[in-house]
């Protein structure tokens, strides 16, 4: 069942029920008023015809006498009297058409007169059935002379106005909920186009493939069915949110997608390089020996096969180390590999700097420390490695002859690590990614031009796990890496004390 058809049947329901309880009230009320006029009637006729049946002797006192001597009774009237001396004798007086105030008298069977005594046993006043003549309302009063009067009216007119009553409480009922159930589908209709919408709009995004590929959701909620202030209208804005979140989060699967696609590639160059350094080298010393036995032993051939050994270790060598980073930063993101204790900033620039300045004597090397040592909680063999890196970065991407200055420094509760340069400054279009994994100016990736572009990326992950922050700004001439550290960092602080 909708919720169309549910809210309409309760509605209708409960507004039926309603209608129903009132008129059942109002039936019940105007019926009971209906009754204490016609009784007030009956008690005015009944005490009228007592003092007319007074003026009878007991012998004479029968209904048809009295209601044809000076009293006029109403059309309709029952009277029925009970004489000691002449016994029951009873008459209605029957209107005649076109005269609704007098009529003719017409006596009442025993059978009908048996049917009122019965029904006035231990009673004065009661309701009683009459044979072929339908209900009636009777009173019984005594008179003086010790006969005994019933009188009676009709209540066909109490019936009558009754059904009228139910008649029209019913027809009425029957259009008003007709025309409430127009107008409650009309108004339901219209409240819930909002959600229709919504299951439209959502009907379009699960028909479009989002499991693989570049994918964007362009389907949205119409802005007229998604107004927040409406609880319908909320649901609408509600799912255009969650689209929007959907929709960047495809997009930044599909970027990570990208870059491991280029990770991978990049990850399969540089270790297909030494790899096939070793297999060359290797296959040279060994065609070397087959080609000529006789000379396997003489001093070219030993000179041929260490040189070849020296360059397959070289390679060996370089490829361990980007094994070896690849595995750090799988480690680093797992939030492991990182060993806290105190950490002199000063003394790691101080050694950091003196390590860089003989791998590069045509550079120009400054430092710029404060008198007081900067130490921080962190792994000391991590952060020697971010000194590293940086000034190795710093020297391999500058010409001869650039200055490049190494500075600690305490800024609030932050330790400031900063390695400036005046060198020709990084490519804008590098900017974005400088971070990345394999991220090198040069996509050739030769070797002459860079490393592996690991450098950078394992630096962001040891800041990173320390819950630092690094960034850099760059123009030409005036190039700044700037690491900040907090003096203790929160994986520590927020560590129960032993």
């Amino acid at each position: 069942m909708s919720l169309q058809t549910r809210l309409m049947t309760a509605v209708i329901g409960f507004v039926s029920l309603i209608l129903v309880i009132v008129a059942i009230i109002t039936s019940a009320t105007l019926g009971r008023t209906m009754e204490d006029q016609l009784d007030q009637k009956v008690s005015s006729n009944a005490h009228a015809l007592v003092r007319v049946t007074e003026a009878f002797a007991p012998s004479s006192a029968t209904a048809q006498n009295i209601l044809t001597g000076p009293f006029a009774p109403p059309a309709g009237i029952l009277f029925v009297v009970s004489s000691p001396v002449t016994g029951y004798s009873g008459a209605i007086v029957k209107s005649t058409p076109g005269d609704e105030l007098t009529g003719t008298l017409e006596t009442l069977s025993k059978t009908q007169m048996a049917e009122v005594a019965a029904a006035l046993v231990d009673r004065s006043v009661a309701t009683v059935s009459l044979t072929d003549l339908g209900s009636y309302r009777i009173m019984a009063l005594a008179t003086n002379n010790g006969v005994v009067v019933i009188t009676g009216l009709p209540r066909d007119d109490i019936q009558n106005q009754l059904t009228q009553l139910l008649t029209v409480i019913a027809l009425a009922t029957i259009g008003g909920l007709i025309l409430l159930a127009l107008t409650t589908a009309i108004t339901i209709r219209v409240s819930l186009r909002p959600l229709r919408a919504v299951a439209r709009t959502a009907t379009r995004v699960a028909n479009q493939q989002l499991d693989r590929g570049e994918v964007i959701i362009t389907e949205r909620v119409p802005a007229s069915e998604a107004d927040p202030r409406t609880e319908t209208g909320l649901v609408g804005a509600s799912l255009n949110k969650l689209l929007d979140h959907v929709n960047t989060s495809l997009a930044a699967r599909q970027k990570n997608e990208e870059q491991m696609r280029r990770f991978v590639a990049d990850a399969s160059h540089e270790l297909r390089t030494p790899l096939a350094s070793i297999r060359g080298y290797s296959e040279l010393s060994l065609r070397a020996l087959r080609q000529d036995p006789e000379r396997a032993n003489g001093p070219d051939a030993i000179e041929s096969t260490t040189s070849s050994l020296e360059r397959i270790q070289a390679q060996s060598l370089r490829m361990t180390r980007l094994v070896e980073d690849l595995l750090l930063l799988a480690r680093l993101d797992e939030g492991r590999e990182l060993v806290y204790g105190t950490v002199d900033l000063t003394q790691l620039a101080l050694e950091g700097l003196s390590d860089a300045r003989p791998t590069a004597a045509d550079h120009h090397w400054a430092i710029d420390v404060p008198d007081e040592p900067v130490t921080i909680v962190g792994d000391a063999g991590r952060m020697h490695q971010v000194v590293a890196n940086l000034l190795a970065n710093a020297r391999t991407h500058t010409p001869a002859g650039t200055t490049i200055t190494l500075s600690v420094g305490r800024e609030g509760g932050d330790a400031v690590l900063r390695v400036h340069d005046d060198g020709p400054g990084i490519d804008p279009a590098l900017r974005d990614e400088l971070f990345d994994r394999f991220a090198r100016g040069d996509t050739s990736r030769a070797r002459q031009t860079g490393g592996t572009g690991l450098g950078l990326a394992i630096v962001k992950a040891i800041v990173d796990g320390h819950g630092g922050s690094i960034t850099a700004a760059s123009e030409p001439g005036d190039t700044t890496f700037t690491v900040r550290l907090p003096i203790t960092p929160a994986a520590v602080s927020s560590q129960p004390e032993a």
